[in-house]
């Protein structure tokens, strides 16, 4: 079983996967990993599931417990594997060592350059209107200075082809319901862009230069 962990400085609150196989097949397979727990975590899968067919995804919730108590629930999106570029990352979450996890280092997750294609497909996509989040996750990345635009734009036009929903490069129109939720996420990660009009500017200059690259 080969799992890819998807990990960003970024807004968007799910954990990405993407794991081989279909839709269905992936369900088996992230079932059976939480079955292993992990130290003194047990993991639960919660009945609701949300189908996210332009990107042959599926959300799932999952119930968190530590030593038999609730701890948190957490969304995550399982996702076909086939990613061009593997990132080798250390973990930097603060609290592991306090608890005395061992956590395996380096970590597999799937390549920044990967991340904002896959991103820039999401939120460009026609009907996609829940995805405000991916805009500030996408510019957050920039701001790190992770992105090689030649890499995200080859990487991009790949999987607008593979996905086959809209054409590349995208046309972006903001769609007004994601202004204030951009706003008080911008507040939240203390964002050097406040208003959705900035962050609607940057955005837009960030992919002509993607596209131009």
């Amino acid at each position: 079983m080969e799992l890819r962990f998807a990990a960003a400085a970024r807004a968007t609150k799910d954990l990405d996967l993407a794991l081989d196989g279909n839709r269905t097949t992936r369900m088996r397979t992230f079932e059976n990993a939480l079955k292993l727990g992990f130290d003194d975590f047990t993991f639960r899968l919660k009945p609701k599931t949300h189908q996210m067919d332009m990107v042959d995804t599926v959300r799932v919730e999952v119930a968190v417990a530590y030593r038999s108590r609730g701890w948190q629930t957490i969304d995550v999106d399982l996702g076909p594997a086939g990613a061009a570029e593997v990132d080798l990352v250390v973990p930097a979450v603060p609290g592991l060592v306090e608890m005395n996890l061992a956590v395996p280092s380096p970590v597999r997750c799937l390549g920044t350059n990967e991340q904002v294609a896959q991103k820039l497909h999401a939120c460009t996509a026609p009907g996609e209107r829940g995805r405000a989040r991916d805009v500030l996750d996408i510019l957050l990345f920039d701001l790190l200075g992770k992105v090689d635009y030649a890499r995200t734009r080859a990487a991009a036009k790949r999987v607008f082809k593979e996905r086959g929903t809209h054409a590349f490069p995208p046309v972006f129109e903001m769609p007004a319901v994601w202004r204030i939720e951009l706003v008080n996420l911008a507040a939240e990660l203390s964002f050097p862009a406040r208003t959705a009009e900035e962050i609607e500017e940057r955005f837009r200059t960030l992919l002509a230069i993607i596209i131009e690259s």
